[in-house]
Formats: structure tokens, sequence, C-alpha cells
């Protein structure tokens, strides 16, 4: 389990990377980001995102039992410290994972956001100019022949 995390978390960091800089990448990434949230899209990404949860949460409470099993005995059994150090691993990948997801969609809003008040600041810009071109050409006399 812990090669497809590192898989995950590497990929998440890609897409953030790609997310942060302009890079040619970056459109067909927003364009993927913008289908995935249409449709049943959000259903599924919420019910994995809860599963992964629920998974760290169980490996959480594995290491909790592994810690008060060496504190009862007072030694460390080697294979308990094999499996501490495996669960802390994947724990960290979940949350890593989850926490990069987290990341993936605020980026993605506020880059929308920002698409959207550039277009209305230029809109406003815009009709800015041609007011004051009508206001120009309203204040300047005519010929008549």
């Amino acid at each position: 389990m812990i090669q497809p995390l590192f898989a995950l978390v590497f990929f998440e960091v890609a897409v953030v990377l790609i997310l942060v800089f302009r890079t040619p990448l970056r459109k067909p990434v927003l364009m993927a980001l913008d289908r995935s949230k249409q449709g049943r899209g959000p259903v599924i990404v919420k019910s994995a995102g809860g599963t992964l949860f629920v998974v760290l949460v169980s490996i959480l409470f594995n290491v909790t039992i592994i810690q008060n099993r060496a504190t009862e005995s007072g030694t460390v059994n080697p294979t308990d410290q094999v499996l501490l150090a495996n669960h802390l691993l994947e724990a960290s990948l979940l949350g890593f994972s989850l926490f990069l997801a987290l990341v993936i969609d605020r980026l993605h809003y506020y880059i929308k956001e920002l698409r959207l008040l550039r277009k209305t600041l230029e809109a406003e810009k815009k009709t800015k100019q041609s007011r004051e071109v009508e206001n120009v050409t309203s204040k300047c006399p005519t010929k008549s022949t």
C-alpha cells in the first residue's frame, strides 16, 4: 500500500506545481479539474476522501494500540517496531495526500476566481474607455457646411 500512496503524493505535488506556475499543462489540468467537479464527480471525490480518512483513523488507532502494548510490557518487540514504522509511514502519506487534495481544490478555486475577476476588470476598463471616447466626440464641434 505504500507504493501507491507515494505515487499519489508525487502526482498531487506535480499537479500543485503545474497549477502554481504558468506552464502549457496548466490549461488542460484546469479543464480536467472543471470536468471532475461536474456531475457525479464531487460525490465520488467526497466518498473517496472519506474512505481515505477512515483508513487514516484506523491506522492511527493501530499505532496507539502498538504503543500501548509496548508501554504495558516494558520492552519493545522488534516486530512491533517494524509494524509501528510501517503504520506511521502509511498514516503520514495518507495525511499528505488528503492535505494536497485540499490544496489542489483551493488552488483551482482561486485560479477560477482570479480569471473571472480579470475578465470583469477588463470589461469595466473597455466600457470606461468607450464612455471617454463618446464624451470626447460629443464635446468636439462638428463642421457644418
